[in-house]
């Protein structure tokens, strides 16, 4: 029985998760890599841990009730987890498993001090790292004491923490068990963790190395500041040395305890730069063992360094694959899309097949590599130019990686470079005509879509699809549509520039295209408006709404007075709206057509809040606005110098924004209908696999790209391994914030916005629809829970199109992304909304239920007393 519940830590390595834990695996892994010195030890493994649990039938009751506690119950769930620890630590250990961990402590040296270290199977969870976490044991000394504290370890897989993260993450607590490590105490002169990346930028190439004196508790506690290093290829680059006042220390009898530090030496560096450029030394041994960036926590003794914990640093962004050793620079695709979620494989694919320039993934979001044009002189300042205009903080991150002379190559001019900068340059007439054309062949070449792909199934659907994406690309690559979207941004960049040299008017463009004609994005949200007007009058209806939650609610409400028109109303504006979604680029997200439930809470609201007829008011209200601001302007503009000239110029560009600003929304609009008709067929495909018994579920096939879902088709079989492999990485890419540039080196360049003209304490962001004011701030993340006021500031993390609808019902707007031409901007312009975004974890920094008055004009958001 022996070799069951003990294992020496020479004889494991980290595929024996199941039996040792996450830390004993590693420990047993870091021990077999050449050079790397681990104090020597023994394992207890989960199964003397289940054991245990074995021995009191009253623990398996005590993790029904657990498993059924709200995970906000913090009360209920303290009280719980304190009775389960009580419990297992009242367990005597069973004579048979106290021989075997004694046996294995007498190889040791019976009265040899240890370090005893809870080591779960479930890697992700809570560990020792984190402060607090009363599961490391430092200097435990006689096996009377040492089986105390492996009890104890036991029962820190109950801590109230580790209880909460497992009910937040969904994992069965039963699933997880815990083993004990068991080391030899080291007494060391300095500690401290080594990062083989940089933890706050991600760079790949620089270490960080945080030292102090004695035992490496006093740091992670947070008792000392620790000095800090920076290695880049093989040299220290930078560091800062602490003041150190105090230490943790073993006591001879065992337990730690902290200690002062002579005044002489709390200035000095606790590791000399030879020492420190050593330790990376180890430290890229170590990462290349385990094959991706480690976390270690390391002990200089006697002049040696010894190697007590490793684990992958997961707060990192993973860096696109290129096979090659350039740098390479990337710019996020999700910031300029409104969609920094992470997207499922199929999504990806989609849209890389689907969009006009190559696209690289990582960490489940798109970037495109913008070396090339960074390269060369000309296509630089074009690039710079358009991306500033969009989001001023990506192009302060490229100005970042460019003053770094060495990362970027130069490279001749290839040619001009990115579209021009703004001017009065007239490509196309100012007609409508050519937009109601554009929008026309659109719809021509949806419609054949729909026909033709209703006749395709199994490859040949896929082969039908290769060639539908050519036909999509075409339609966005058609010049006139290129030219209609580049007029309207350039008569907007032209007036506000110029109105504001000739008149000192900010932004003058946000009141001029107030209610702008044919924007498709700002008619959806007017249209859910009298979708509520149809709804208003029938109480019964709205009540059946109020507690609707499964999505065939609509063939119920046919059933009670009026619903057959609510019905319809609905029905109709599904038709025209409901491919869209929030995140609606990646394929694999749920259109509305899918989930009509998420309307029904915007459609509450806007029964709430509104009376009949509110959006032929509103944008009657808007077209009105902009049209006295037009005159306004213009009669301003003729009493200046060359008055008359100014005028006709402003006018021409006026009538020319409003023309063509509207279209701005429209290919978008044609992309997610295309999607909708792929997503649709796709599924059928993936309904006929099911039938045949190859996949579990349809949904499977998000787990897959394009091409290999093509395979499995044509194959008839998948790998069920991948597609869960897939499931847990997309679930993990959630906790990483995407970054707007990125570099081949890892590291994350955020940008900023470099401004002192705005109050002390301020958050700064991107002003890009004019006005100031002020209300409470609703904190939304996700659309389908939005409970508005009006008066309502909406603050999330990103709007694409289908946010808008909450648009009509609230009075401000700040985002974290976005830029002057992406779509919240867009809209919040055609409602008169005032709105900043691009502000830096707004949602984080601005509580829900705030005051706040947001700046739309000078792009930055005070919170209010």
């Amino acid at each position: 029985m022996t070799e069951r519940y003990v294992w020496d830590l020479q004889e494991v390595d980290e595929t024996q998760v199941a039996v040792v834990g996450g830390k004993g695996a590693h420990l047993g892994g870091l021990s077999r890599i050449e050079g790397i010195h681990v104090p020597g030890g023994f394992c207890v493994t989960t199964d003397a841990f289940q054991r245990i649990m074995a021995e009191a039938p009253s623990l398996d009751d005590r993790l029904d009730q657990l498993s059924h506690l709200n995970p906000d119950d913090r009360e209920a769930i303290r009280t719980l987890s304190a009775e389960i620890r009580r419990t297992i630590e009242g367990i005597a250990v069973p004579g048979d498993l106290a021989a075997a961990i004694t046996r294995a402590l007498a190889q040791l040296g019976e009265q040899a001090a240890c370090a005893v270290r809870s080591s779960a199977t479930a890697e992700d969870l809570p560990t020792a790292s984190f402060a607090g976490q009363q599961d490391t044991y430092l200097n435990v000394v006689g096996p009377t004491a040492i089986l105390q504290h492996v009890s104890r370890c036991w029962a820190s897989l109950f801590t109230e923490r580790a209880v909460t993260y497992r009910q937040r993450n969904g994992i069965d607590h039963r699933t997880v068990h815990m083993a004990v490590v068991v080391q030899r105490m080291v007494f060391p002169h300095a500690a401290g963790i080594l990062f083989t990346a940089d933890p706050v930028t991600g760079n790949r190439k620089v270490a960080t190395v945080d030292a102090g004196f004695g035992l490496g508790e006093a740091l992670v506690s947070g008792l000392v500041n620790p000095d800090v290093f920076k290695v880049r290829h093989g040299e220290v680059v930078a560091k800062a040395i602490a003041a150190k006042q105090r230490a943790v220390h073993a006591l001879p009898t065992g337990g730690t305890q902290e200690v002062a530090i002579d005044p002489q030496r709390q200035e000095q560096p606790a590791l000399t730069d030879a020492q420190v450029v050593r330790l990376v030394r180890l430290g890229r041994r170590i990462e290349a063992h385990f094959g991706r960036p480690q976390d270690i926590e390391w002990c200089l003794v006697d002049g040696g360094f010894q190697i007590v914990q490793s684990r992958p640093i997961t707060t990192l962004f993973p860096i696109p694959e290129t096979g090659d050793q350039e740098n390479h620079v990337y710019v996020s695709v999700g910031h300029g899309q409104m969609m920094t979620d992470p997207m499922k494989p199929l999504g990806l694919s989609m849209w890389q097949l689907t969009a006009m320039v190559p696209m690289h993934t990582a960490g489940g979001r798109l970037f495109v590599d913008v070396t090339r044009r960074l390269a060369s002189p000309a296509s630089r300042a074009g690039l710079l130019d358009v991306i500033g205009r969009g989001d001023p903080l990506i192009r302060d991150a490229l100005e970042t990686v460019l003053d770094r002379d060495d990362f970027v190559p130069s490279l001749p001019d290839a040619g001009p470079g990115g579209p021009p900068a703004g001017g009065a340059s007239a490509p196309i007439e100012t007609d409508p005509a050519i937009v109601t054309e554009l929008i026309e062949r659109s719809q021509v070449s949806i419609a054949a879509l729909e026909r033709d792909v209703r006749t395709k199934t199994g490859p040949a659907l896929f082969d039908f699809l290769l060639e539908a994406f050519e036909e999509h690309k075409r339609v966005l690559s058609d010049p006139l549509s290129m030219q209609a979207i580049m007029a309207g941004m350039e008569a907007t960049w032209w007036l506000n520039d110029t109105l504001r040299e000739w008149l000192d008017e900010k932004n003058a463009a946000d009141t001029l295209t107030l209610s702008a004609p044919d924007n498709v994005t700002s008619e959806m949200g007017l249209a859910l408006l009298d979708v509520a007007d149809v709804i208003r009058p029938h109480s019964e209806v709205v009540a059946f709404l109020q507690g609707v939650e499964d999505e065939g609610f609509l063939d119920e409400l046919a059933k009670l007075t009026g619903g057959t028109e609510a019905r319809d109303a609905i029905e109709a504006y599904l038709d025209r709206y409901g491919m869209r979604c929030v995140g609606e680029i990646d394929i694999t997200r749920p259109r509305w057509r899918e989930r009509p439930t998420t309307l029904v809470p915007v459609i509450l609201d806007n029964v709430r809040n509104f009376e009949p007829g509110a959006a032929e008011r509103r944008f009657e209200q808007g077209r009105q606005k902009a049209q006295k601001k037009e005159q306004d302007v213009l009669s301003r503009l003729r009493s200046l110098p060359d008055g008359d000239r100014k005028a006709d110029e402003a006018k021409r560009m006026i009538d020319r924004v409003r023309t063509f600003i509207g279209y701005r929304e429209y290919p978008k609009y044609g992309i997610v209908s295309r999607y909708f008709v792929y997503k649709q067929a796709l599924l059928e495909e993936a309904e006929r696999l099911v039938q045949a018994g190859v996949l579990p579920e349809k949904e499977d096939i998000f787990y897959l790209t394009f091409q290999e879902l093509h395979d499995v088709v044509r194959s008839h079989q998948v790998d069920g391994r991948l597609i869960q492999q897939r499931k847990d990485a997309f679930r993990s890419y959630h906790a990483l914030t995407p970054p707007r540039v990125l570099t081949s080196d890892g590291e994350a360049v955020t940008g900023a916005y470099r401004r002192d003209d705005v109050p002390a304490g301020a958050l700064i962001g991107l002003p890009v629809s004019a006005g100031t004011v002020e209300g409470r701030a609703r904190v939304i993340l996700d659309i389908a829970e939005a409970d508005l006021e009006a008066g309502d500031i909406l603050v999330t993390t990103f709007t694409d199109p289908s946010w808008s609808p909450l648009f009509v019902g609230i009075a401000g707007l700040v985002t974290e992304v976005g830029g002057q031409m992406t779509h919240g901007a867009v809209i919040a312009r055609e409602y008169g909304l005032p709105a900043v975004v691009g502000v830096e974890q707004a949602t984080r920094l601005i509580r829900d239920g705030q005051r706040i008055r947001v700046h739309g004009t000078d792009g930055y958001v005070e919170i209010l007393p």
